[in-house]
């Protein structure tokens, strides 16, 4: 196998895990060209942006159709996501240059990932809750909050446009927090509809610095596209708390190496996470295999 159809492969791979969970693009294309095939670690963060913009309007599109997009949170977030992500693509230039700034770069990104790790475990512990009660008090209609949500397209475009990581972790745990009774599919279609600009804004900005490179684009686009599909169509037969544990595990993994931990800290700290994430999982399962058995038996029919 040579070193394009490997690409290929690896765009699979995280295409794969987009459609299953919605999570895990940039988090894990960017680290991976940096880790396993030794791109610029700007090279990696402005391609794995431009791969993304053709990659998540499947996604858009299905929820377009599905009606589970709010257009008005949509309105407040572009704004400031919009200026911010191509800011941070040009702010990395102000890191340095050369092998230094290709250094700092990767601090920068290991940071990202452990805060999309946060965001991440942050998003499951909000889904739980909302599971032990809080559906009926989703609301369709609930009302947009302008100045959080203005405030969480700087933030979550900044550090799109710096690091690629975030439209689809960081952001939607910002919005399930500033709007907390938006029910789950809306959020997911309201984030991967904004996504699109967001990642295009910053595609452009490393696009004019020099940073996306339009090969490596289209090899990753080759099985990323299929991968989405493939994942979109088996997220309905997979568990889905098992497969964010997983995210969550490669992504502390692909942090802490990004910021030179390695060996047995490594292994120890990734083994730790796994092991909580099985447990966590199982336990979730027991649970809702016991809520049946929870129910109230029906009262006897009184016979004359």
């Amino acid at each position: 196998m040579d070193f394009s159809w490997t690409i290929v492969v690896a765009g699979a791979l995280v295409g794969l895990a987009v459609g299953l969970t919605g999570m895990g693009g940039g988090a894990l294309m960017t680290p991976i060209m940096v880790m396993f095939f030794g791109v610029n670690p700007t090279a990696a963060i402005g391609s794995d942006l431009a791969t993304s913009l053709f990659m998540k309007p499947f996604g858009a599109a299905v929820h377009h159709r599905a009606g589970t997009i709010r257009w008005d949170i949509v309105r407040w977030l572009l704004p400031t996501a919009l200026p911010a992500a191509f800011a941070g693509a040009l702010l990395l230039r102000a890191l340095g240059d050369g092998e230094a700034l290709q250094d700092r770069v990767k601090y920068v990104i290991g940071g990202a990932l452990l805060l999309a790790v946060a965001g991440m475990l942050a998003r499951m512990w909000l889904d739980r809750r909302r599971g032990l009660g809080a559906a009926a008090a989703e609301d369709a209609d609930v009302r947009v909050r302008p100045v959080a949500t203005l405030l969480i397209g700087l933030v979550g475009g900044l550090v799109v446009g710096m690091t690629s990581v975030g439209s689809g972790s960081l952001i939607i745990v910002m919005l399930m927090l500033a709007h907390p009774r938006l029910r789950a599919n809306h959020l997911v279609g309201t984030d991967l509809v904004q996504a699109v600009p967001l990642v295009g804004a910053a595609a452009l900005g490393h696009f004019l610095v020099g940073d996306v490179s339009l090969g490596l684009t289209g090899t990753l686009l080759v099985g990323a596209i299929p991968g989405v599909l493939a994942g979109a169509v088996l997220s309905t037969r997979v568990s889905g708390p098992a497969l964010r544990w997983a995210l969550v595990v490669l992504l502390t993994g692909s942090g802490l190496a990004m910021w030179g931990v390695s060996g047995a800290p490594l292994v120890v700290v990734c083994g730790a996470v796994a092991a909580v994430g099985l447990a966590v999982t199982l336990r979730t399962r027991r649970t809702a295999a016991e809520l049946p058995a929870q129910q109230p038996e029906p009262s006897p029919t009184m016979t004359p």
